[in-house]
């Protein structure tokens, strides 16, 4: 038995059975995939694999548990990477932190400057993507820490930790007809065509759901993950913008107006998550504890080896 038997198996779970994303994701050959899996099946004297031919379709119920023993042999052994790591003194190395652009463009900078000038000798590696591949990368260890409104809480594996709340405002250009209603209603929107995220993103669902909830039907004419992006086109007159509150400043986006939309949509809570049960470098904490300031190094330990948040 060896660490790249377990890796195969833990990998063909997480990408569908699919040996040729498993071969790229661990730098090897379908067949050697293959033969991973199969060596460790005959020395377990188990299948843990269901089979149509030679594709594989799913686990069987050993396999189920095979899997679960096999996950937290996996993390356990990075975990020793990352304690030898702490105890021999370095102060020095990577932390990966996954966000969405949202958070990355307007949340992060501050805490990232913060975090330079405890540990200069730490590099950061910041990823940008949708919250169910932040997620992804959490769980796979491609990242240490996850940083996104919506998804994170719904995964067991994860432990993630409510960080603020933020409202939707609404944005418009200059002298644009709604500056002049007071106070603006979801049939007052949905007079003009709308620009907002992607389904997923930075608090989309909230925005489906209001309107849904009062049966109100929108033209919804452009979406994207980047808060710049629905601006720059609101400013070419082409919708009615609907963005995070921290993603305007009205001395940068010269041109447009913020129009206030806590009475319309749902607060939202963007949350940090690490993968459960892992081990953290003392800098993650510090990372951590300056994006959550009133989380403590017991809260978080606690969290990682009891409940959820």
């Amino acid at each position: 038995m060896n660490f790249q038997q377990l890796r195969s198996i833990r990998e063909a779970a997480r990408r569908g059975y699919n040996l040729t994303e498993v071969a790229n994701a661990l730098f090897t050959s379908q067949p050697g995939i293959s033969r991973q899996i199969r060596e460790l099946e005959e020395e377990l004297g188990l299948i843990i694999f269901e089979r149509n031919g030679k594709r594989l379709t799913g686990l069987t119920e050993p396999g189920k548990g095979i899997l679960k023993i096999i996950n937290r042999l996996l993390i356990e052994a990075e975990n020793l990477q990352q304690a030898s790591l702490e105890y021999s003194g370095q102060e020095s190395g990577t932390l990966s932190v996954a966000a969405t652009h949202t958070q990355a463009r307007y949340t992060l900078p501050k805490v990232v400057q913060g975090f330079r000038n405890k540990f200069p000798e730490v590099r950061i590696a910041l990823q940008q993507s949708a919250p169910e591949h932040i997620a992804e990368w959490v769980l796979s260890g491609k990242s240490d820490i996850g940083i996104a409104t919506e998804g994170l809480s719904q995964f067991p594996d994860l432990i993630s930790f409510p960080c603020y709340s933020w409202n939707h405002v609404i944005v418009v250009p200059d002298n644009h007809p709604l500056l002049s209603r007071t106070p603006i209603s979801l049939k007052d929107l949905a007079e003009f065509p709308l620009i907002t995220y992607d389904i997923g993103f930075t608090g989309r669902g909230h925005i489906d759901d209001a309107f849904s909830k009062a049966d109100v039907k929108t033209d919804i004419v452009l979406t994207a993950m980047d808060s710049d992006v629905i601006k720059q086109y609101v400013s070419l007159g082409l919708g009615v913008g609907l963005v995070a509150s921290m993603a305007f400043d009205q001395h940068r986006d010269q041109g447009l107006r913020a129009i206030e939309a806590s009475h319309l949509f749902a607060m939202n809570t963007t949350r940090l998550a690490v993968r459960r049960g892992a081990y953290l470098r003392s800098y993650a904490y510090t990372f951590i504890q300056q994006f959550v300031p009133n989380l403590t190094k017991q809260d978080i330990d606690h969290a990682l080896h009891g409940e959820m948040v």
